[in-house]
């Protein structure tokens, strides 16, 4: 039974049998992709190049025992099965890989993890979705978001590019009242009927070039999230991409942009009057006054980034009718995961901070702009990003820099260039793990001197060296508290 032609008209509620899905990688959501499939009675072909670890081979045992067809290790994702309906791809597979392209050539659907979730929401009780992407800061504001709401008595959940993948939290048979979704430009790259309630871009920066031909074409997807939104588009009063994104939506009539901004709101958005945050988009008397939100001092971080985020978060909230007193609340009481901004230590008047989340040079632009003087930890995967515009704008912030990583020298170059007198030290790149680390952080105590904070900003990914940025992060934080306690 071929059911391409039938698939727009499938949600949770009907029978998929006869559908034949093959899911691209059997990661976190092609795990959850296949296995809801699965319950919803399709015949479902799992691929990935990677033969996993014992966890991944006792989800692969556990699906085949359900009649899935799970195929893992080399050469198994080089060729599409010939009866297919729909190809189901995990975030990250590139168009061009030869799955997708061969799903294009015989016009087979392709769908995102997210595509799916969208299509399998209850229509008796769909919860709306507050969606958030950007270049930096998508987690920490989908975290923020979620604790506003959890604070408002909604029953919320985190999802999409954190958390619970969304697949599993649509099927959850107690519905949500409501979703914070966090989502990359690679899930929307493969998503095409979402609509969200409202949705903000925080920023858009370069990143992803090894993956993307264009800047263009980056921020393209990034946009794709305001399409068909309903109620509020939140952009980045300093970001002129993100506005421009806004303008270029085809969204719902009656759907508003909402800026935010680290200086005084205009009538219409949220922005920071003296050190509070405030509200003249979701009052009556927006034109005359603006509500308190709260104050920089309570937030967990004063770092300007920080405060952008918990903007973004309150003008999703407030859209979503959620109290003054909720937002407030909410941002008082979280707290970032680690590894962003996070003091690891502070020992003679020198400042150790662990953001190894600043994987791209626009996070830790924000991430240096919080500080100085500085002595910078850096490097790693540059994933085809340059250093030439962030060097000189933090240049006199630096004490001194300590790279790190496969790609130090694209760093070392712009430093070079724009900031010649910043004295560089730099680590082997063939280390890995602990050992590059504590070196650094060694390196970066010669270097620096009461006043100084030492910051793990690598405006890289960490693959090179480590098994994530977390990784990254745990063993900066180890290195320097061996060294400070």
């Amino acid at each position: 039974m071929s059911a391409s032609r039938d698939l727009a008209t499938l949600g949770r509620h009907d029978s998929w049998e006869g559908v034949r899905a093959v899911v691209a990688g059997f990661g976190v959501s092609g795990f959850a992709a296949a296995d809801n499939l699965l319950h919803l009675g399709a015949g479902v072909t799992a691929l990935d190049e990677s033969p996993g670890d014992d966890e991944r081979q006792q989800k692969a045992e556990l699906l085949r025992v359900l009649g899935a067809d799970i195929r893992l290790g080399a050469g198994q994702t080089a060729r599409l099965p010939d009866d297919v309906d729909v190809l189901v791809t995990s975030p990250g597979w590139k168009p061009s890989a030869p799955l997708l392209a061969q799903a294009r050539e015989r016009g087979v659907p392709i769908w995102g993890e997210v595509e799916l979730a969208w299509r399998l929401r209850d229509p008796e009780s769909a919860a709306p979705w507050l969606a958030i992407t950007g270049t930096n800061g998508k987690t920490t504001t989908v975290q923020m978001l979620d604790a506003i709401l959890r604070t408002a008595g909604l029953r919320s959940v985190a999802v999409g590019n954190v958390g619970l993948p969304i697949v599993e939290a649509v099927m959850d048979p107690t519905p949500y009242d409501v979703f914070a979704v966090e989502l990359s430009s690679f899930q929307l790259h493969y998503t095409d009927s979402m609509a969200a309630e409202s949705a903000a871009v925080l920023n858009v920066a370069e990143d992803h070039l090894d993956w993307y031909p264009s800047m263009d074409e980056y921020a393209a997807d990034k946009g794709r999230i305001f399409e068909r939104v309903q109620r509020a588009c939140v952009y980045n009063v300093a970001d002129e991409v993100t506005r421009r994104l806004v303008e270029d939506a085809d969204v719902e009539e009656g759907a508003r942009a909402i800026g935010f901004t680290l200086g005084m709101p205009g009538v219409g958005m949220v922005g920071v009057v003296e050190d509070i945050l405030v509200d003249r988009a979701f009052i009556e008397e927006r034109q005359t006054s603006a509500a308190e939100l709260c104050t920089i001092s309570e937030l967990a971080s004063p770092a300007p980034h920080y405060v952008q985020n918990a903007l973004a978060a309150a003008a999703l909230a407030r859209a979503h009718g959620v109290s003054q007193q909720a937002v407030r609340d909410g941002l008082r009481t979280f707290r970032p995961d680690g590894h962003r901004i996070e003091t690891v230590a502070v020992q003679h008047g020198i400042t150790w901070v662990d953001d190894s989340k600043a994987t791209n040079p626009h996070a830790a632009l924000a991430s240096l702009q919080a500080y100085r003087p500085v002595v910078w930890v850096a490097g790693g995967l540059a994933k085809g990003a340059q250093f030439d515009e962030l060097v000189p704008a933090v240049a006199e912030r630096l004490r001194a820099v300590v790279l790190i990583g496969r790609d130090q020298d694209v760093i070392a170059g712009a430093l070079a260039r724009h900031a010649p007198d910043v004295p560089v030290i730099a680590m082997a790149a063939d280390e890995t793990g602990a050992a590059v680390m504590e070196q650094a952080v060694e390196a970066a105590a010669r270097l620096a001197v009461p006043g100084d904070t030492v910051l793990l900003a690598p405006g890289c990914a960490s693959q090179d060296q480590f098994r994530d940025y977390k990784a990254r992060g745990d063993a900066f934080a180890a290195a320097v508290r061996a060294r400070t306690s």
